[in-house]
């Protein structure tokens, strides 16, 4: 979705149509709010309850669900989403120093998201990589062994495209 999109409003008709293929089936909850994430970018809070209707449950209930998994979001994401590791072996290995320099260069902090919509920064308890400490995540890529200077040329290629 363009950042244009973001600003003007959610598409609520196209809600309902991937609700309406889901109607009064509660199983298909966690896939319901995954494709409505996939398609707008994150599940609007005017959504939830028409969700909760149209499968059975309550407003609660949809939200709690939402709450409940991390990976489900209830504003605007940036198109890539940096997670930078703060495990023990991260950390020891000087994660804070990475995650202080990753928050200078996208001049936001942990939870927030770039005004373009480029980037949104998290901070996770361990990507699981820990042999490879510190380390980042945007998007699908893992970057491993990173360095105040690597930090830097991620960012330079990234944001000139390379």
């Amino acid at each position: 979705m363009t950042k244009s999109a973001k600003k003007q409003g959610v598409d609520l008709g196209r809600i309902d149509e991937m609700i309406r293929e889901c109607q009064r089936q509660r199983w298909a909850l966690i896939p319901l709010l995954q494709k409505i994430q996939e398609d707008v970018g994150y599940i609007p809070p005017e959504a939830t309850s028409r969700i909760a209707s149209a499968l059975g449950l309550y407003p609660v209930q949809v939200q709690g669900v939402i709450s409940f998994y991390s990976q489900l979001y209830t504003k605007p994401q940036g198109r890539n989403v940096v997670r930078v590791c703060r495990g023990t072996a991260c950390h020891v290995r000087g994660g804070k120093t990475i995650l202080k320099l990753v928050k200078q260069h996208l001049g936001i902090e942990e939870g927030e998201t770039t005004p373009d919509y480029e980037y949104t920064l998290e901070t996770v308890a361990c990507i699981g990589v820990c042999a490879l400490a510190p380390n980042l995540v945007i998007g699908t890529t893992t970057y491993g062994h990173v360095n105040p200077r690597k930090v830097a040329q991620i960012f330079t290629k990234r944001d000139s495209g390379e």
